[in-house]
């Protein structure tokens, strides 16, 4: 299920000004710091780790981890279900956000294989 616009206004919030969501998903931690609820939230200028409410992966409370754009997020490893690797966290992710991943990798690192924006005017 796509991250509601509610959560991302409150992820908004958390940006710098003029940051831009570009991607977001839920991901859950598989590893240290211990089982946790996070939203990776991919922008114009970095990839941030947002810690939530311990039980509600929909409250984020502030920037975890903060990464440069760069950042690479695949390969999404699925030996233990699909999971990536962050800044040395292995976060798993729903099955639903591994096109999200690939997508967000494609627009730094091979732009030239994402489609056409069909309304660029919006």
């Amino acid at each position: 299920m796509p991250v509601s616009g509610t959560v991302r206004a409150r992820c908004r919030a958390l940006l710098r000004p003029g940051e831009a969501i570009r991607y977001i998903f839920p991901a859950l931690s598989a590893g240290s710091p211990g089982v946790a609820h996070f939203l990776v939230a991919v922008t114009d200028t970095s990839v941030l780790v947002i810690s939530t409410r311990m039980f509600s992966r929909e409250q984020p409370v502030a920037v975890y981890a903060a990464h440069p754009r760069r950042t690479r997020l695949g390969p999404v490893d699925h030996s233990l279900g699909p999971v990536i690797n962050l800044g040395g966290m292995a976060l798993e992710i729903e099955e639903e956000y591994i096109p999200v991943v690939c997508a967000a990798d494609a627009e730094v690192f091979a732009p030239e294989s994402l489609p056409a924006d069909p309304l660029p005017d919006l």
